[in-house]
């Protein structure tokens, strides 16, 4: 199912997320300081590209737990909502639940980025 779910993911949605990954990260980017959490965001935008055989394993400090506070009042809402209303949508027909379960996991990475780890 990881390939499959992979190849289906990423032609009906994932590029589009993964894309605005990608868009956060450069936005985050055109400042020196802010190049750490883009550098993260393209991290993740692969997560989003094909979520299916990853799991996320969260973890972190207080170090982590600064950095997202400050990326959810900046940049994680609005990945969030993105994440979780395509999840919702998927979630009404039976054969888009393994996608809109795929939506939510990336919707909760969207919150708290820093301080989770790709397995």
């Amino acid at each position: 199912m990881g390939c499959l779910g992979n190849l289906l993911w990423f032609i009906f949605g994932g590029a589009l997320s993964g894309l605005s990954w990608c868009l956060a990260g450069c936005l985050w980017c055109i400042s020196i300081v802010g190049i750490p959490v883009g550098v993260q965001c393209f991290k993740l935008a692969s997560l989003s590209f094909f979520p299916f055989g990853k799991e996320v394993q969260y973890g972190g400090g207080a170090g982590s737990l600064l950095l997202n506070i400050l990326w959810l009042i900046l940049s994680g809402l609005p990945l969030a909502v993105e994440h979780a209303a395509l999840g919702v949508l998927l979630c009404v027909t039976i054969v888009g639940i393994p996608f809109g379960l795929q939506h939510f996991k990336l919707a909760k990475l969207a919150l708290m980025p820093f301080g989770a780890e790709v397995l």
